[in-house]
């Protein structure tokens, strides 16, 4: 490998395409589509706001800074057909997490709804921005070998299992919290790429800790532990971006399978309206 081919691909990763501008005005339209549905909640914000300070003293820049970075990670490299999976997978995933830990009291929101729908968006924007983060950090990472990356897997995710047990302690006697330590148990005892796992799970947490401290130090949701915000959830994010990895991974797999069966039965069906 030549010394500009990691150049090349990091350009490659970076560039802009017809489908980053769809994916920044479709995100644009979603924010805007919610202040509208939930514009009780926008005009309460903006309530909060005093004329007698000066403005730039009030902005929120945590959420500002927050909302630029996702913004350029979604527009990087962006192609519709790699991106809707992960779309539909963080839509469905952030659903199932929210209602899990809404419905077991793990945390709560200010609007007391479990979960609100409000929240659920900002998952597969989340989900969008981590696969552009792990892109970079496996160019960045693309010389350490791969049994240090297993070695990682088995000292970074079982530990992060133990503080799960810890957490979630309260809420063993729940159905959904007995799940989800199933779920993750599952997704930690079959690595299939240790590498990418790693990667996704540090990327996840990474994030994951900016769209923590936002939330909990602005009491947008709270902890039952009242932390601002608790390690565990830092590091779920981690152990979610895993779980979405796995399952676009195997929806990608199966794909062409059930394209082919597809194809089989459109052409089948076809042949029958033809006699």
């Amino acid at each position: 490998m030549t010394k500009t081919a990691p150049l090349a691909e990091l350009r490659a990763n970076l560039r802009w395409t017809r489908a980053s501008y769809a994916l920044m005005s479709g995100f644009v339209l979603l924010i805007l589509l919610i202040m509208y549905v939930w514009w009780p909640l926008v005009t309460e914000y903006f309530a909060l706001f005093n004329p007698a300070v000066p403005l730039w003293r009030q902005l929120d820049w945590l959420l500002i800074n927050i909302f630029l970075f996702m913004s350029v990670m979604i527009m990087a490299g962006a192609d519709i057909k790699t991106d809707l999976p992960i779309i539909v997978v963080g839509l469905v995933g952030g659903l199932v997490i929210e209602s899990w830990g809404t419905q077991t009291n793990l945390w709560h929101y200010y609007t007391n709804e479990r979960p609100p729908l409000w929240i659920i968006p900002a998952w597969p924007i989340a989900a969008l921005s981590i696969d552009r983060m792990v892109r970079f950090l496996r160019l960045a990472a693309q010389r350490i070998p791969q049994a240090a990356f297993l070695w990682l897997h088995w000292l970074i995710l079982p530990a992060f299992f133990l503080l799960m047990l810890f957490f979630v302690a309260p809420t063993f006697g729940r159905s959904l919290t007995l799940a989800a330590l199933v779920l993750c148990a599952f997704l930690i005892a079959t690595p299939t790429d240790a590498r990418v796992a790693v990667l996704n799970f540090i990327a996840g947490a990474g994030l994951g800790y900016y769209l923590e401290l936002w939330g909990t130090t602005r009491l947008t949701w709270i902890y039952y532990t009242l932390e601002q915000p608790p390690l565990f959830a830092v590091l779920a994010h981690g152990m979610a971006a895993v779980a979405f990895w796995r399952v676009v991974h195997l929806y990608n797999t199966f794909k062409p399978a059930l394209v082919n069966q597809l194809s089989k039965l459109r052409g089948a069906g076809l042949a029958l309206s033809s006699k």
